[in-house]
């Protein structure tokens, strides 16, 4: 039997109670209130007539007879019970005597008599039929309860073996379902019984084996895929390293080993930073955290006596399994890019600006010079027109000449050539000097500059000028951006194992998605009208050269904070 006509069976069986329950109250209730209905049409009427006729009596007017007239007429048309057409009979025969003759006391007794027979004769009545409206509640009652503990015990049994018939083989159905899901192809269900449960495990047996023929039959395959893309990764020309969740080394491609100098069986299938200790290519392939410059990423790396640069790029390998909604983190892949081609275009870019740079600094000289001589007035007198003319070629070439000494900066950092003298330094000195620098372009917008420092600063290794230069730059950029009347704090103070220096204002800011880009070479967030992009890239060049970290963080319309952090001299 299907479980679709078990269900219908239970489900009428259960109906079938509701209905016989219903019917059987129904329809002894009907039994009931006819009975009462009877009691009151045949028995309650004729007690109001007799009281009537026995109220009537001794009243000798006309209007009393024709009423003890009426009431009887009423009385012979409800006669209901044993005895009682005798008693009306009675009843009537000693009216019409009593109306003959109503002054006569035999006569009124008489049929008062009679009356009163006709009263107790359905007094009588009404307490017969109580006592038989009584028995029949009693044997109504019992009928129910009867019927109703057997149907909820039959109700309780199908409610208590019902659902587990139902629902224990969907359970084992579960259970068997995630032991293929996680690859136990030899699950097998067993249903011994003639319904669709049973149809439904020998369909999921049916696709176990499937299941379990089919990852038989991929094995070979699979080991041919794993091969074709072990052969895939040992033809690129980019050094390729895999390694799985647990940091073991899955894969390494020919160009890998030559760069590690290492052989394969002494790397693939071993625990990755074990092998690092005693391989220092490795151990700086697999250091977390990376700088967010790609220049400083760079790892350099002697092959054929050349010296090589690669930037490192690591691919996060995730993926979802199949049936379920989060991700899995499975292992990374090293890919090293050999960008020695891209160095060394750069490198001639840098010594092309250096030159370049270099020869421009004769003839700027030469025109400020000869700025400068035109508006001395004791060479000679220029009108209006031609003194804004002169005064406006006099800054382009100050920003020119300007330009021409960042870029020199620059290439140097960049070539390697930026020198450095680096001594104990006080940094009092530094913000003060810098301070000192900028004093006039801060007075000019009303500015005022404050410095914050803690007490005992230690002194730090650094380069005196290069550094206070690197002050002068934020101060600049500060009162460039801040409002008039504004004011610029700068502090010092020892952070762990550096002294910070941080140059705070409380101008427009920088928007949030320029962040990243702030020290950038020729870099300008929008709305800067001014300056090269190159001073904040030198800045940095500058600070890290000393062994530094430079960082900036700002909110618009609330300021920005530059700062940089020194190791000092414990």
């Amino acid at each position: 039997m299907s479980i679709k006509t078990k269900v219908a069976l239970g489900v009428a069986f259960l109906f079938a109670v509701i209905l016989a329950i219903g019917g059987m109250g129904l329809y002894y209730l009907h039994e009931l209130s006819q009975a009462t209905q009877n009691i009151i049409r045949n028995n309650y009427e004729t007690l109001e007539y007799t009281q009537n006729i026995l109220k009537l009596v001794n009243h000798d007017d006309a209007g009393s007879i024709d009423s003890i007239e009426v009431n009887l007429l009423r009385q012979e048309a409800n006669i209901t019970e044993p005895n009682e057409r005798d008693a009306t009979l009675l009843l009537r025969a000693a009216f019409e005597k009593y109306r003959a003759n109503p002054a006569d006391s035999i006569y009124s007794r008489t049929l008062q008599k009679a009356a009163l027979n006709i009263h107790e004769i359905n007094m009588n009545a009404i307490v017969r039929k109580n006592i038989v409206a009584q028995e029949t509640a009693t044997r109504v009652s019992t009928y129910v309860v009867v019927t109703l503990s057997v149907f909820a015990i039959l109700a309780f049994t199908f409610i208590v073996n019902f659902p587990g018939y139902i629902a224990n083989p969907i359970v084992q159905l579960t259970s068997s379902i995630k032991s293929i899901a996680d690859k136990n192809y030899e699950e097998r269900l067993h249903f011994d019984r003639n319904d669709e449960f049973e149809e439904l495990a020998q369909a999921f047996n049916q696709m176990a084996e499937k299941l379990d023929e089919y990852e038989h039959s991929n094995l070979a395959r699979a080991i041919f895929e794993k091969r074709r893309i072990e052969t895939i990764i040992n033809l690129m020309r980019d050094p390729v390293i895999g390694l799985d969740d647990h940091k073991k080394v899955i894969f390494a491609n020919d160009q890998a080993l030559v760069l590690l100098n290492i052989a394969k069986e002494k790397l693939v299938g071993r625990y990755a930073p074990d092998v690092a200790l005693e391989n220092d290519l490795l151990r700086n392939l697999i250091r977390e955290g990376t700088s967010k410059d790609s220049e400083s990423n760079l790892i350099k790396i002697v092959v054929a006596g050349k010296e090589n640069y690669f930037a490192k790029e690591t691919i996060i390998v995730r993926y979802t399994p199949t049936g379920e909604k989060n991700i899995a983190l499975i292992g990374q892949v090293l890919l090293l890019k050999n960008v020695t081609p891209f160095k060394e275009l750069d490198l001639a870019k840098t010594n092309f600006m250096a030159t370049i740079s270099h020869e421009l600094k004769t003839p700027i000289a030469s025109l400020q010079m000869c700025t400068k001589l035109l508006l001395d007035k004791r060479v000679g007198e220029l009108n209006d027109e031609q003194e804004n003319l002169t005064i406006t070629m006099r800054d382009e070439i100050t920003r020119l000449s300007k330009i021409t000494h960042e870029l020199l900066d620059l290439a140097q950092v960049e070539t390697g050539n930026i020198r450095l003298q680096i001594k104990p330094v006080d940094p009092l000195t530094l913000l003060h000097a810098a301070k000192d620098a900028v004093n006039t372009q801060a007075q000019r917008k009303h500015i005022t500059i404050a410095i914050e420092a803690q007490d005992n600063i230690p002194p730090i290794q650094a380069d005196n000028d290069k550094t206070t230069w690197v002050l002068v730059n934020f101060l600049t950029n500060a009162i460039r951006h801040s409002h008039e009347h504004g004011n610029i704090v700068m502090r010092c103070g020892q952070h762990a194992n550096t002294i910070r220096f941080s140059i705070q204002d409380f101008g427009t800011g920088i928007a949030p998605e320029y962040m990243d880009r702030l020290f950038e070479k020729f870099f300008q967030a929008p709305g800067t009208s001014s300056g090269s992009g190159l001073g904040l890239a030198i800045s940095r060049e500058i600070i890290e050269s000393q062994n530094g970290k430079i960082f900036a963080a700002s909110e618009p319309e609330k300021g920005s904070v530059f700062s940089f952090e020194l190791p000092f001299i414990s």
